[in-house]
């Protein structure tokens, strides 16, 4: 299992279109295959900080979704609207395997 975490630069005076942004992909992702966690807007610290996070099987299985996305109705006109919106500034991914499990239970007294 994989992890794709998107950081994204985003014009502080736009916050409310990149919640929007994040609330569409929030229906769309998991529709087209990937195990969405969240979009995180800024709240506290960095006004320009904004990630996307959700989990795939593998970079082929990636491959196969990001087209799914693509291709989709909700998914293309999401990607219309950051265009014409210009909210993002800058986009990267990057893809993580889970190094740390397994967690220790928490222990409650």
């Amino acid at each position: 299992m994989l992890t794709c975490i998107i950081r994204y630069q985003i014009d502080p005076t736009k916050r409310a279109a990149f919640e929007t942004y994040a609330r569409r992909w929030g229906e769309a992702i998991p529709r087209a295959g990937a195990d969405l966690v969240g979009y995180f807007a800024p709240h506290e610290g960095s006004s320009t900080l904004a990630y996307g996070i959700y989990h795939i099987e593998s970079l082929a299985t990636y491959e196969a979704y990001r087209a799914r996305l693509a291709a989709s109705p909700e998914g293309r006109a999401n990607y219309d609207f950051a265009q014409a919106e210009k909210f993002i500034l800058r986009e990267d991914r990057t893809f993580v395997k889970l190094a740390s499990a397994p967690h220790a239970a928490l222990v409650r007294p």
